[in-house]
């Protein structure tokens, strides 16, 4: 018989020979992944000006593992560009929305780093993106499971959002969650909505992330709710766990939200390969909105990108 924490070591096991950080360099972009778009926000090429991060070790970029998501909003009509250059308000100025994915600090390029897991970014950068966002910006951040969210705590909490730098999983260990309409885990929202009914989004699907808690004062609309039963792992090493592992209730926490922040805005999200379409592991499988269970996925972030780059 097993014990509890070998259950949750079987579980874990299995993530992660497909979502782990073995799995890593074998993820690559789903280039034949094209999602149907009936009716593009934007005739192509006019839309806003959205610049997807690659100056911050980032895991994912316009050219790499955010491939297929860069040309679903080109598709949608966006110009899409990458940010090769530290953040400053010159250079934030010519952005529409900036979209940063699992940005690292130097110590994690090679290989994930243990704690402490240092900040992606200087004092100097989170001060102009706050600054940008609070004067109008658009802010699409995303940061995954430790390390990752260690190396972003420092820029979500100049929001208020306060990333745990920690793996979120259910009672048996399983990382993978989807997130349902019907079970209150995916609240009606401007983003489950849509604009119409044609662009409702009754389920979402991640991919082994974090949880995260916002400040009392912040302005915000929950996006993605944990389900009952899960928990926050806190190791000091990625995807070492045992007996010792500091675990706390997830429950409730959030996973996406949406914030207001003075005249901008921010959408945060706990676990970045839900908005990727990668193929994973030497067998090659989906992961992201080309898994079958994800199917609304890209809906989701199309409906994300229209909420951060509307007008009102």
């Amino acid at each position: 018989m097993k014990t509890g924490i070998e259950v949750h070591a079987a579980g874990i096991a299995t993530i992660l020979t497909v979502w782990g950080a073995p799995a890593a360099g074998q993820q690559i972009p789903d280039t034949a992944f094209t999602p149907p778009i009936d009716q593009p926000a934007y005739d192509t090429g006019t839309g806003p000006r959205v610049f997807i991060d690659a100056a911050h070790f980032n895991f994912h970029t316009a050219d790499g593992r955010y491939y297929t998501f860069a040309q679903l909003l080109r598709r949608d009509g966006y110009v899409v560009e990458s940010n090769e250059v530290s953040f400053k308000k010159a250079v934030l100025d010519r952005m529409d929305a900036l979209v940063i994915s699992n940005a690292m600090h130097q110590q994690s390029e090679a290989d994930f780093a243990p704690l402490p897991n240092l900040s992606a970014f200087t004092d100097e950068e989170i001060k102009a993106v706050e600054a940008w966002v609070r004067d109008g910006g658009s802010l699409l951040l995303i940061a995954d499971h430790m390390p990752i969210a260690g190396h972003a705590e420092a820029l979500a909490a100049a929001f208020g959002i306060r990333f745990q730098n920690g793996f979120a999983f259910d009672a048996a260990g399983n990382g993978l969650t989807t997130f349902r309409r019907s079970d209150g885990s995916l609240p009606a929202s401007r983003i489950a909505d849509g604009r119409s009914s044609t662009e409702q989004v009754d389920s979402v699907t991640t991919f082994t992330g974090q949880a995260f808690r916002l400040d009392p004062s912040v302005r915000a609309e929950p996006l993605m709710l944990m389900p009952e039963g899960y928990t926050l792992w806190l190791p000091e090493v990625a995807w070492q766990f045992d007996e010792s592992t500091p675990r706390i209730p997830a429950d409730y926490l959030l996973q996406g939200v949406l914030v207001r922040h003075g005249q901008g805005r921010v959408a945060a999200f706990g676990e970045a390969a839900m908005f990727s379409a990668q193929l994973a592991g030497p067998d090659r499988r989906p992961m992201g909105m080309n898994e079958p269970r994800a199917g609304q996925n890209y809906r989701f972030a199309l409906n994300v990108m229209h909420w951060l780059t509307e007008s009102d």
